[in-house]
């Protein structure tokens, strides 16, 4: 037993105490900081290298002092600190990372289908994340386009991105609550190969380390279509405006065409300050409300009752042909913008007769008039005119627009005659002409 004090430098009874002062270490602390303690000690050891501080680090590790003095490398001290930088660090409980890219949900709604020469693309835009956050900005969206294996299954080797629509744009191509974007394809294309099947996916991204996932696949097949319509002639009348439009002879590809089904007439709403679209992409076009069907023609022409004076619209004419069991359309044609203006005034009215009553006083009287009531839905009000020469329209006597059919008045003469006509004004300022006249005698009283 001596020879073991001796040779350790303590007793077992001295390490049986010391035990208890490492293991509280070892199990309050985790693991790294009690790795950065025993670095930092390594470190004084090496660079105060006294025998005093060597039996206490010793002593502290439970360690035994050595039988020969051991040969210290230069290295020693290096070794020492870049021991202590390891497990030392700074307190935290790890290194930073760099932030998680922003990644949107993936798009679930795609459809598509063929329109004119291309497939039209049709989906919602992701608001979230893939932690369900709400994204601040627009993100990119990726348009991929594939193939089919010959089994009919999408093949996932084919797909290749074809468009990428920057965040900043893809209000260009937002309408209705959705993103509408159209692949062209060749119609020579379509012509080698007709009914050819399409398959698309989107991804939208934030950030280039990281895409969304991918949106369900869908597919559309492309047949040849009519060439697009020339022109349109619009002719605006007070009730409707006209249409009118030469018929195609042709497919896009230039071959001759047969079979025309329809017409498809589409219209939609921009600000009347707002430039009128020059291209039938429409690409850029800030809509009140966009191009919706209108409604078919089986012939080149179609008159739209529906609209509003005032109002600019849009119209667009698509040719309707059969394919693959169902109805496939051109493109669109060149837009033609129509901003109807009322100048036409209503009728003028009818029925107006006269009366003398007495006024207020034995000597006064006045001139009570009535005339049938105009129909026209856009009616402002009548004005009332006074003249004392026949086949004149005098002096308008109503100022303020009458909002009814009858009127007295209390400004006659006696032994004056009067010959009153009276007209109709709609809300856009357009006068009638003036009713037939009705004459009215204010006698003098019998003395």
């Amino acid at each position: 037993m001596e020879d073991r004090i001796g040779k350790y430098g303590r007793s077992l009874e001295g390490r049986d105490r010391a035990t208890p002062v490492i293991l509280p270490v070892v199990s309050i602390f985790p693991l790294r900081k009690t790795l950065s303690y025993i670095a930092r000690a390594a470190c004084l050891l090496a660079v105060f290298p006294s025998p005093v501080a060597r039996r206490a680090w010793r002593r502290t590790l439970l360690l035994p002092e050595p039988r020969l003095t051991p040969h210290r490398s230069p290295f020693f001290p290096v070794f020492c600190f870049l021991f202590s930088v390891s497990f030392s660090g700074c307190g935290a409980p790890g290194d930073p990372a760099p932030p998680s890219p922003t990644v949107p949900v993936a798009v679930y709604d795609l459809v598509a289908r063929q329109a004119g020469d291309g497939v039209e693309l049709l989906f919602s835009l992701p608001s979230r994340t893939v932690l369900g956050e709400k994204l601040g900005t627009a993100p990119a969206i990726e348009i991929v386009r594939g193939s089919l294996k010959p089994s009919g299954a999408p093949d996932p080797q084919s797909f290749r991105a074809v468009y990428t629509i920057p965040g900043a744009l893809v209000g260009n191509y937002f309408a209705a609550g959705h993103v509408r974007f159209t692949d062209p394809i060749s119609p020579l294309e379509t012509k080698t190969h007709p009914g050819r099947t399409y398959a698309y996916l989107v991804r939208t991204r934030l950030s280039t380390k990281r895409a969304s996932p991918d949106s369900n696949v869908v597919t559309a097949r492309v047949f040849p279509v009519p060439q697009p319509i020339s022109s349109v002639r619009p002719q605006g009348t007070e009730t409707a405006v006209n249409l009118t439009w030469p018929a195609p002879t042709e497919t896009s590809a230039g071959d001759p065409l047969s079979g025309i089904s329809g017409y498809h007439v589409y219209r939609g709403e921009i600000d009347p300050h707002a430039p009128a679209p020059t291209s039938k992409e429409l690409s850029g076009t800030r809509w009140v409300s966009p191009p919706m069907l209108l409604g078919p023609a089986t012939t080149n022409s179609y008159s739209d009752a529906q609209f509003e004076f005032g109002k600019a619209y849009v119209y667009l004419v698509r040719t309707v042909i059969p394919a693959d069991g169902g109805e496939i359309e051109s493109d669109n044609s060149e837009p033609v913008t129509v901003m109807p203006v009322d100048t036409f005034p209503p009728a003028a009215p009818q029925g107006l007769v006269a009366a003398v009553l007495p006024g207020a006083t034995r000597s006064a009287f006045v001139a009570d008039l009535s005339w049938s009531s105009n129909l026209e839905t856009d009616l402002a009000g009548y004005r009332v005119y006074r003249s004392e020469q026949e086949g004149a329209r005098g002096e308008l006597i109503t100022p303020d627009l009458l909002p009814v059919p009858a009127v007295r008045d209390s400004t006659v003469a006696l032994g004056h005659r009067y010959w009153y006509t009276v007209t109709a004004v709609d809300r856009a300022g357009n006068e009638s002409g003036p009713s037939r006249p009705v004459a009215v005698d204010i006698a003098e009283p019998p003395s």
